[in-house]
């Protein structure tokens, strides 16, 4: 943590408008992007009503002689590669303009479960497989992203194989891996991460009725980034992520481009 710690403030500088003196040096880095493009394929909750809508206002050349582009869109804050508000299953808990920085640009770790999840569709995150993590890779450290990896992005964007069901308005027969209950707890009570994420449409798994997951997160103040990608290019620990959603006042959650910056190795240009 501490060696990535002048790299984080230099990017939350910048986040915040307060740009440091000296440009931070990116050169050590591959920048990785998580996020899905928002397009007519984009997946929602099978319950949301609408999905992304692109309304082309402008095209083409104008009287003055130059080129002039401009479109109008909307879109559930639920929905793509989005960012849930901790106020999405806690009342009076932070909006999505409210949470701290310090939450979305932070170093991140990667558990991977893609074995088990391979044999059971409906697998959630263990504390087992936290304790196998961290004894590979050390404690997990407060104020760190959770990034769980399962596979499931290579699925996007096919609604049937990467929900489970692709019944539209029906949400009662998903399938998909993502984290359980007790390891929530491990990770957001007791680990005290800054975020959890996955490569799945919820940090509940598919199947689930009671949103456990992301009650215990929210309770705590810890956002969700969900429909992440690309988890496959990033090593178990030292990556910073940056998780910027689109600031909405009051929101409960939105759109976010999240990127992560990861160290080269000895030899990689």
């Amino acid at each position: 943590m501490r060696r990535h710690l002048p790299l984080v403030l230099a990017a939350v500088a910048l986040a915040c408008g307060n740009a440091p003196r000296a440009t931070p040096d990116l050169s050590g880095y591959r920048i990785v992007d998580l996020t899905h493009p928002y397009n007519a394929e984009t997946l929602y909750w099978p319950t949301s009503p609408t999905k992304f809508e692109l309304e082309r206002l402008a095209y083409g050349p104008t009287p003055g002689g130059w080129f002039y582009s401009a479109n109008a869109f909307s879109s559930p804050e639920h929905g793509g590669t989005h960012l849930d508000a901790p106020i999405h299953f806690a009342e009076g808990r932070l909006t999505a303009d409210q949470i701290p920085l310090e939450k979305l640009i932070a170093p991140a770790v990667v558990i991977d479960i893609t074995a088990q999840a391979a044999n059971d569709p409906d697998y959630r995150l263990q504390p087992s497989d936290i304790t196998a993590f961290e004894r590979l890779h050390g404690t997990i450290q407060p104020g760190t992203i959770v990034l769980l990896r399962t596979g499931w992005s290579s699925r996007w964007p096919d609604a049937r194989a990467y929900l489970g069901d692709d019944t539209p308005g029906d949400a009662s027969n998903l399938h998909f891996p993502s984290y359980g209950e007790e390891a929530a707890r491990i990770l957001v009570e007791e680990r005290r991460v800054a975020a959890l994420g996955a490569d799945v449409a919820s940090i509940d798994y598919g199947a689930s009725q009671d949103f456990i997951v992301h009650r215990i997160a929210a309770a705590a103040d810890v956002p969700g980034l969900e429909n992440l990608t690309n988890l496959d290019q990033l090593p178990p620990t030292g990556a910073i992520v940056i998780a910027l959603p689109m600031k909405i006042e009051g929101g409960s959650g939105g759109p976010v481009r999240v990127v992560a910056l990861v160290p080269r190795t000895r030899g990689e240009g």
